[in-house]
């Protein structure tokens, strides 16, 4: 399937100057997802509230795999970023495939970051520390 909010890191680095010189506040937050449950739709929903637009990372099979183990992960990387595509609370969905987002949070520079809630508790959470760096949000 062919869905226009699934992009590739260089484009969305384009989309990404676009939304910022409309004027646009982007957040970004990421996970496996590879079993999509109501938390998940809440927690993205959430997200969104606080940005224009909001960018969600996928862990593309090999960084799932060596996260969660060898039966993982259950839902292959296209479906699981094509199921995110289609909530309405998700305006871009791009694969990573490093086991963690910093390489690609840097790289976008979202003005808003969301962590899930077993990272964001901890105050030294990379991200936590980098938004902090990068006068960004983390919530």
């Amino acid at each position: 399937m062919s869905n226009t909010k699934m992009l590739g890191e260089e484009q969305l680095l384009v989309e990404r100057e676009r939304l910022r010189a409309g004027g646009k506040r982007v957040g970004f937050t990421n996970g496996c997802f590879d079993l999509l449950h109501v938390g998940h739709t809440r927690y993205l929903h959430d997200a969104r509230q606080l940005v224009d637009a909001l960018i969600v990372g996928v862990n593309a099979d090999a960084s799932v795999r060596a996260l969660k183990g060898p039966g993982r992960p259950v839902v292959p990387e296209d479906e699981r970023a094509e199921l995110l595509a289609a909530l309405a609370s998700v305006d871009y969905v791009v694969l990573f495939a490093e086991r963690t987002a910093e390489r690609i949070v840097g790289a976008l520079r979202p003005d808003v970051s969301r962590g899930a809630i077993t990272r964001s508790t901890r105050p030294r959470c990379p991200r936590r520390l980098w938004c902090k760096d990068m006068a960004g949000r983390f919530v």
